[in-house]
């Protein structure tokens, strides 16, 4: 059964997308449009939610949430990042047709989602308070600090599996049930914010409980929408615990988990470096990450189409389909990230003031986004060229990408901390991505030319 016979067979039942046919930029296009508003809304909801925080309760609450933010990216990145890779496979074997193999990795990648979200809340609980006194904390921020982030954890599962059901939607061409799942959790995420905030005055506990909650919503509206397909339900046979297939998928996972986990230490080593200059530029650092964050989403969905195209092609052997894509993807990005670039370089401090209080906190953000500004575009193109070699199932270097980036990010901020400060925080940021960006455009062209040499001899 070949994808262009599913979507046939199945589109009054539920949308599927067959992108091994066609016009390359037109479908890129429309499997972007839907994600790109729909992580928008969960960035704008995470700023949202920022705003409360730091307008509710106070600077030092924001740094407090802001300080979380690359540990939690190196815990649960992890996660998010294996199913990611999951999906990898997923759209592989829905590129190529072969609907009982995709029903397998769909049972077996279940049992990893559960297997990884009890693995990773029972470890980072245990070892959270040891990982932000590490971080040099400040005393004032401590308590706010775990607070926050212990209830994130005890959600990790559910967090886990929000992300696992959107990039099985997204892996078979689905990009529409995702986006309307991240429309309602950010309304609901907003909502809760707001009563767990100021009438219940719950702290930073009611904004991770808000979080937990909303993302709970999402999986749940993903799950229905994906049991509307018959070809994602796996069958009783299905289930039976394959070796295999479990170690295929965690050939392609572990990689892109693992490098999600490498690149969050690199941030962790950069929070380490900004929480020894005090709880200003904490909250200054907290307030423009959620800003790149943002900014970042972009280049990050264009980077999300061309895996989805990319899988799908190789899976179908359509090689030549690659080169066209990332040649589209590389300009959508560019085209993406303009206004981007020039919102960061035009009116840095008066985005910041949306969540800080204090002007001189304020007047730490405008070199920083400046300098985050113009990096915006090495950036989009790392996640094209990224994507594209996870796309094609080379998952290993795209990870060593990582671990540039954490190189390139503690070389700039030993060489420019000490004499620029926190404009050298923002280096180190910029340095990383365009350091990673050239490596995985060498990486790509050798990929590729070795697809192009096996074509021929076969």
């Amino acid at each position: 059964m070949n994808p262009a016979f599913l979507h046939r067979h199945e589109k009054k039942q539920a949308t599927v997308q067959d992108m091994t046919d066609g016009n390359c930029m037109k479908l890129i296009v429309r499997f972007f449009i839907p994600i790109l508003i729909g992580n928008f809304f969960q960035q704008f909801y995470s700023f949202v939610d920022s705003v409360i925080v730091g307008k509710g309760i106070g600077d030092e609450a924001l740094a407090a949430v802001g300080n979380t933010g690359s540990v939690h990216f190196l815990i649960l990145g992890f996660a998010i990042g294996l199913t990611g890779g999951l999906g990898i496979c997923i759209s592989q074997s829905f590129g190529s047709g072969d609907i009982g193999k995709m029903r397998q990795e769909i049972a077996m990648s279940v049992l990893v989602c559960l297997a990884t979200g009890g693995v990773v809340t029972i470890v980072s609980l245990a070892c959270m308070r040891w990982l932000f006194t590490f971080l040099q904390t400040p005393a004032d921020m401590m308590k706010n600090t775990l607070d926050y982030f212990r209830i994130i954890l005890i959600g990790c599962t559910v967090s886990i599996f929000n992300n696992f059901t959107m990039s099985l939607l997204r892996a078979v061409g689905n990009s529409r049930a995702p986006l309307i799942s991240m429309l309602l959790s950010s309304v609901v995420n907003i909502g809760l914010d707001i009563i767990f905030v100021f009438p219940l005055r719950m702290g930073v506990a009611g904004a991770a409980l808000a979080t937990v909650l909303s993302q709970a919503l999402s999986a749940l509206y993903c799950y229905f929408h994906i049991r509307s397909i018959p070809a994602l339900i796996p069958d009783q046979d299905a289930w039976r615990l394959r070796g295999k297939t479990l170690g295929y998928l965690a050939a392609k996972g572990l990689p892109v988990a693992m490098m999600n986990s490498v690149t969050a230490l690199g941030g962790m080593l950069l929070q380490y470096f900004v929480n020894a200059m005090g709880t200003g530029y904490v909250a200054a650092y907290a307030a423009c990450m959620k800003f790149c964050g943002l900014f970042e989403q972009a280049g990050v969905t264009v980077g999300m189409a061309i895996l989805t195209f990319t899988g799908q092609n190789y899976g179908a052997a359509r090689h030549d389909r690659i080169k066209r894509g990332v040649r589209d993807g590389l300009i959508l990005s560019v085209l993406v990230n303009i206004p981007v670039s020039l919102v960061q370089l035009l009116i840095p401090e008066t985005l910041a003031s949306f969540m800080l209080n204090d002007p001189v906190v304020i007047s730490y953000t405008r070199e920083f986004l400046f300098v985050t500004g113009i990096a915006i575009f090495p950036l989009g193109w790392l996640f094209v060229f990224r994507n594209a070699c996870q796309g094609m199932g080379r998952t290993f270097v795209p990870m060593l990408s990582g671990a540039l980036e954490v190189v390139m990010r503690i070389a700039a901020a030993v060489l420019f901390v000490p004499r620029l400060a926190f404009t050298g925080i923002a280096i180190a940021e910029a340095a990383a991505w365009v350091g990673a960006f050239i490596m995985l455009m060498i990486t790509y062209q050798i990929y590729y030319a070795g697809l192009k040499k096996g074509a021929k001899t076969s």
